[in-house]
């Protein structure tokens, strides 16, 4: 096709002598270069403008994509972080409480021997002080007989040495 160009505008330019006539040529031109740009898109430039328009709305889709799930993500960080402070307040407080408990039973139980031990160390004294009690009524008994003894050993020796 470009040899039969050459040659039209070879046999012009031998015709008229002149490069531009406004003769059958120029439309003919005209009409070869439209009809060149129409094949030209429909072959080449339709394909490759389609491929890269999908492309492009593949990349737009996977980028809104990205970015919503990305705002999930970040909406359930935050849901998680707030639950996680939620629960370290609620273990905080059962902490506290389990504490407060231990402390207040551990009171209850230091209360509880301190009145056992008085307990026992008023019976014990009491127990002593019985004992005691005991022991003296025993050594009354026990002087009151050896005084009896006595006074019989120097009496008796009186009233058996007066008869």
């Amino acid at each position: 096709m470009t040899h039969w160009i050459t040659l039209l505008a070879v046999e012009e330019v031998a015709k008229e002598g002149g490069l531009f006539d406004l003769d059958a040529t120029l439309p003919l031109m005209a009409i070869q270069f439209l009809l060149l740009a129409l094949i030209l898109n429909a072959v080449f430039y339709k394909p490759l403008g389609k491929a890269i328009d999908d492309r492009n709305e593949f990349v737009r889709n996977n980028q809104l994509q990205a970015q919503e799930r990305l705002s999930k993500a970040e909406k359930l960080a935050q849901q998680y972080e707030q639950e996680l402070a939620a629960a370290r307040r609620q273990a905080q407080t059962v902490i506290a409480d389990a504490q407060a408990q231990a402390q207040k039973v551990a009171a209850e139980k230091i209360a509880e021997a301190q009145k056992e031990a008085q307990a026992q160390r008023e019976q014990t004294s009491r127990e002593i002080e019985q004992q005691k009690q005991q022991a003296l009524a025993s050594l009354e008994q026990e002087v009151d007989a050896l005084s009896r003894q006595i006074l019989e050993k120097l009496l008796g020796a009186e009233l058996v040495g007066r008869r």
